[in-house]
């Protein structure tokens, strides 16, 4: 920028016949000015400047040359204001020219007021010829660095943007990561919950089928013992036989339409024995139904019958143990051959299959 002042304007007639109001206006005059030593030396007596309105000196031709160089400096501060198109400064060369000659208007009197003017002159002249920078450049330059700040502080802004953007993102995925590994800790908690409650269902049922097969092996022995025991005490009621008849078998042969005892086939004279210890209650003949027979009552009132015997060998009352003779194997009364004809009744009077009480007492036959 041009560090001159503008010069007060002032509207004023010079004697020489230029017209000024407000601003400087020149007309072109006879020739080009250029300065010198010699031209600008003051000739006393000859073109003295009267002063005019308020004073204004005989040096008014100096200021106006100010006055152009501070316009013109005026002109590329206040191009600054507008946009930033390189200015270029007019070449002075052709107003200064218009200028009249400085040694016509200097005064003779005053010799030291024209060594003054002298010296401002050459310092307008310096300044005016004093290259200068584009009134652009500046303005462009700051205007440069204002939008670079803004870039700056724009680019700071996004990267703050993204840097949020991204961290929210990251917590995001952080917490979504965090809720992954929870809903997996807990589907895997009861996954192993559930597997858990299988293998203890599992364990609660192999338990129980191991105390399932313990009792009944603990019960099958307890019975083999029974039955051990019972072996000792029951006993077979005959030898040397073959199983011709079962309990319920049907045929005419028998007056209630079905078999009511267990037929032991054997030689005639085979010994009958007493299954278990009790009295006897029947011995001897017993119609043609039955032939000879003997009957023995147990301690729990269940009767044992053997039938078509041969002979008896016990009397009615008598006690008598396991395994004793009660009689022998014959085919008297309804029958077809030697055999024992066994019946078994309970003590409520029931008729029982003789196989199967034998064999609850450890008796197979």
């Amino acid at each position: 920028m041009a560090s001159n002042r503008l010069a007060p304007e002032h509207s004023y007639l010079p004697d020489d016949g230029y017209e000024t109001t407000g601003s400087l206006t020149l007309e072109e005059p006879p020739g080009a000015w250029n300065p010198t030593e010699e031209s600008i030396r003051p000739v006393r007596g000859k073109h003295r400047v009267s002063k005019q309105r308020g004073g204004f000196g005989r040096s008014s031709t100096v200021l106006g040359v100010g006055v152009i160089a501070a316009v013109g400096a005026g002109g590329m501060a206040t191009a600054q204001d507008k946009s930033q198109a390189p200015i270029s400064m007019p070449d002075m060369s052709s107003v200064t020219d218009k200028l009249p000659n400085v040694g016509t208007l200097l005064s003779d009197d005053d010799e030291s007021g024209s060594d003054a003017d002298l010296s401002a002159m050459s310092t307008v002249t310096q300044a005016t010829a004093a290259p200068t920078a584009p009134a652009g450049t500046a303005e462009q330059g700051s205007s440069v660095n204002a939008g670079e700040a803004l870039r700056a502080r724009i680019m700071q802004q996004a990267e703050i943007k993204q840097d949020e953007a991204a961290d929210a993102a990251q917590a995001a995925a952080a917490d979504a990561a965090a809720k992954k590994a929870a809903a997996d800790a807990a589907k895997s908690l009861t996954d192993a919950e559930a597997e858990a409650e299988r293998k203890a269902e599992e364990k609660r049922k192999a338990e129980a089928e191991a105390k399932r097969k313990a009792e009944e092996e603990a019960k099958r022995k307890a019975e083999e013992e029974r039955l051990r025991k019972l072996a000792a005490s029951y006993a077979v009621p005959t030898s040397s036989y073959t199983i011709t008849s079962t309990y319920g078998q049907a045929g005419p042969m028998w007056s209630s339409g079905y078999h009511t005892g267990l037929d032991f086939a054997a030689p005639t004279g085979t010994p009958t024995k007493a299954v278990h210890t009790g009295t006897i209650k029947f011995a001897g003949w017993h119609g043609n139904a039955y032939g000879y027979r003997v009957v023995l009552e147990l301690a729990d009132g269940t009767e044992i019958s053997y039938s078509h015997l041969s002979s008896v060998s016990v009397t009615v009352g008598q006690k008598v143990t396991t395994g004793e003779v009660v009689g022998r194997v014959g085919s008297t009364g309804n029958s077809s051959g030697p055999h024992l004809h066994l019946e078994v009744q309970s003590s409520g009077g029931a008729m029982v299959d003789p196989r199967a009480w034998l064999s609850g007492k450890g008796i197979t036959v």
